[in-house]
Parts: structure tokens; sequence; C-alpha cells
């Protein structure tokens, strides 16, 4: 692809960024798309990232900036227009200068799991559900499986009180939620998320107790750096429906596309193009 005076800068900024994928699927699709713009990965190190953000969004030619690991928590309180949906999950992964110069802030996590699950046929309504971890993600998660009519949802935290401050905001949000904290047996639960990083490694723990798994239980995972992580491999042994984190991925997308002011695609388009490279 050709970058030149004109190109739109899309960051994506996180740390480390070696296990970026995005720039493997936006950039195809804008090449084949004709569209000038080329998504950038930016290394920020937590404690330069709220000053960076700021200096980023003073660069003319920037459209706007996908967030990932480890700033999207600390985002939701940096942007000046946050949506409702990072109010609600305290999380945001797309930020977007405004015409008078304020930041805006999206959350698009959640809802293109939701879509991936709905694609795979998994039943959200009435679905209980185990979400493991309550950081950007899996907050993003959370909120989503609420809004989108999960019966009930625990979270589990490696800190309690990022799971109990994210099972607060669920029980304002939808009255009659049944919202638990501190449970990791999924046995009682037909869909279990892993929204941490275990599995991007060979040695990490698995994050649930795999032989708890109830047969038929759907288990996603948002690990993108691989396929059949070891949870995955391990659900589909017994007999369960498995989501990798790469649908999430290219469900939301076509959101952020929209978010940003670009022509948008299909996640069965974006698919292809990620294949053919």
């Amino acid at each position: 692809m050709s970058i030149r005076g004109t190109t739109a800068l899309v960051a994506h900024i996180g740390f480390p960024t070696g296990g970026f994928v995005s720039p493997l699927i936006y950039n195809p699709f804008f090449e084949q798309a004709g569209i000038d713009a080329v998504v950038v990965p930016m290394g920020c190190h937590a404690s330069d990232y709220p000053a960076f953000l700021r200096a980023v969004f003073t660069l003319t030619n920037i459209r706007g900036a996908l967030i990932t690991m480890p700033h999207k928590v600390t985002t939701a309180a940096l942007v000046d227009d946050p949506s409702a949906a990072v109010r609600l999950a305290g999380s945001c992964n797309a930020v977007r200068r405004l015409p008078d110069g304020r930041l805006q802030g999206d959350l698009f996590d959640g809802e293109g799991f939701v879509r991936a699950l709905r694609r795979n046929e998994c039943r959200v309504e009435g679905a209980r559900a185990l979400v493991v971890g309550a950081g950007g993600v899996g907050s993003a998660i959370a909120a989503s499986l609420a809004s989108a009519g999960a019966a009930s949802i625990a979270v589990i935290d490696t800190r309690p009180a990022a799971a109990h401050a994210l099972a607060e905001r669920l029980a304002q949000h939808v009255r009659g939620l049944d919202v638990r904290t501190g449970d990791a047996d999924p046995a009682a639960c037909n869909l279990v998320v892993n929204a941490t990083p275990l599995g991007t490694r060979d040695d990490d723990p698995l994050p649930i107790d795999v032989a708890r798994l109830a047969p038929g239980t759907f288990v996603g995972d948002v690990v993108m750096t691989r396929g059949a992580t070891p949870l995955l491999a391990a659900a589909s042994q017994r007999g369960c429906r498995v989501q990798p984190g790469t649908d999430m991925l290219f469900e939301q997308i076509p959101l952020y596309l929209a978010f940003f002011g670009f022509p948008s695609a299909t996640p069965d388009e974006l698919r292809r193009l990620a294949r053919s490279r």
C-alpha cells in the first residue's frame, strides 16, 4: 500500500504491540477499497498514555484511535464525550476528535462479541453467563450481555474491587438482572467467556475449571493471537461449542469503520481479505 501526505492515520495504541491483529485486517481492506488511510501500531506504556492520547490527537491528519490493552479502562476517564456504553462498562476502545476539538469515545468490544455469539447461533436472551475478567474487554462484554437480555451474569476477577464495581453498574443499568461476583464455578452457566489474556502463552493456567463445564455450554475467548486456545480446545473435548477471539474482532470492525467515517465492509468480506494475505 502507498502512504502519502494525504493519508489518514488511525492510531492503534496499546502495549505490547507484537500481538496486534487489527492492522492485518484494516490495511488490506483500505488498500482493496481504495481508501487513503492506514492503521499504525503505536506502543505506549501506561505511565505515558494520558499525555500521549491528547498529543496524538493534535495531529491534523489523524482520523481516530483504536485502543487496546492495557489502556481501555484509563481511556474511559480521558475522553470528553463518552458514549452510554463507555459509561456503563467503564471502558473505551475507540476515540475520535470532534470538530470542536473534544475527544469522543465509544466501545465496540461487547457489541462485537454479542454479534459473534448470534452469528454462531448462541442464544443470548435468557443466558446464564460467567465472565472471567472485569478489565476493559470483560466489562464491555458483560455490559453488552446484560443489555442483550442475559438472565444472569457472574463476574470474577483477580481484583475483587473491579468485579464488584462492574456488578454494581450492571445492576443499576438492567433491572431484574441477577449479577454475582466471586463465583467461578461454570457448572450452572450455559455461556462462559474468558475475557483475560490467559491462553496467550502455552504455560498459562486455564481461567476456569474445565471439568465443571457441562456439555453444550457455549465457551468464548477473547485471545486473538491464536485460534484454538487451550481453553477452547479443552472445552471442545467436553462437547462444548466454542468461539475464538477473532470472531469478536471481525464483527466489531464494521462498527469502527462507521465511527471513523470510512466506508464499511461486512465481516465476511473482511475475513476473505484476511485469508488472502
